[in-house]
């Protein structure tokens, strides 16, 4: 078969991403960041004043939405992270007015794709409400992880998936036809007694490396101890805990509807730049 040139580039084994998120759920989840997403994401709903009454929830890890959003809504569409490699989310048309994601859509290989499958299936000022973990998250990990390498194997292979940054995240939005798209980061800096404890923590979490191009020999123990080193000599306190970052980047947009703000026509302004430049305004107001 003819590989598609269009297709986007696949970064992530997500059959192996689903593994070892059921292997998480079995083993009992590290799920402090998802529990405190979760709550933001009630919060963030409860501030919008509107009724919701056709909603889906995609790939959200775990059950954490369930308790919630269980009797909220006339129905509620839940999309669990597939088996095989497909992110075909196979949503009615302009069949919703609500989805949400919580931590999936950082291990989205089209995330283009998933986006614009979620703006068709909204409904007319439909809402879109998501989070995903991004920008400089576990940058002490990533960089403790190349130094070790660089100092004992040659060479830097691929440890922490890629993340989008906040405004590559907003343009996404735009792209996928959003109206009113509104992105904005919260950064959430945990610490562990060492970089050993994080490794731990990532694994209950389901997050460890699901790279495709992830190197598949076991890590030898002493590059894990001198990128362990290395971590505490540059990200610990004064008390001798290291620090992790995460940064969860919050993406919202809405269907187009002719009820929403929208931007003046070209030209229909009333205030000349000239004048306001002079200190001329029109004394009537118009802005």
């Amino acid at each position: 078969m003819t590989p598609n040139p269009n297709a986007a580039p696949r970064l992530f084994d997500r059959a192996l991403l689903l593994a070892r998120q059921s292997r998480a759920q079995r083993q009992g989840p590290a799920a402090f960041l998802l529990d405190r997403v979760a709550e933001d994401l009630e919060e963030r709903l409860h501030a919008v004043l509107r009724e919701f009454s056709d909603a889906a929830e995609i790939w959200t890890p775990g059950e954490v939405l369930r308790k919630p959003y269980g009797d909220r809504f006339r129905s509620l569409t839940r999309i669990a992270l597939p088996g095989l490699e497909t992110e075909n989310l196979a949503l009615v048309p302009q069949s919703l007015d609500l989805v949400v994601s919580a931590l999936a859509f950082q291990f989205v290989n089209d995330l283009p794709g998933v986006l614009a499958q979620i703006r068709r299936a909204l409904k007319p000022d439909g809402l879109l409400l998501a989070a995903m973990v991004g920008g400089d998250t576990l940058i002490e990990l990533r960089q403790s992880f190349a130094a070790a390498e660089a100092e004992l194997e040659s060479g830097v292979s691929p440890r922490v998936a890629p993340f989008a940054d906040l405004r590559d995240v907003g343009a996404l939005l735009q792209r996928a036809g959003f109206a009113l798209p509104v992105t904005d980061v919260d950064r959430i800096v945990v610490r562990y007694d060492n970089a050993l404890g994080l490794m731990q923590d990532l694994r209950r979490m389901g997050a460890t490396n699901v790279l495709v191009e992830r190197r598949r020999t076991p890590t030898r123990r002493a590059t894990l101890l001198r990128m362990a080193q290395i971590y505490g000599e540059r990200f610990a306190d004064a008390d001798g805990r290291i620090r992790a970052t995460f940064d969860v980047i919050w993406l919202s947009g809405w269907a187009p509807h002719q009820s929403q703000q929208q931007p003046l026509q070209p030209g229909s302004g009333k205030a000349s730049l000239r004048e306001a430049v002079r200190g001329r305004l029109p004394s009537t107001g118009d802005r």
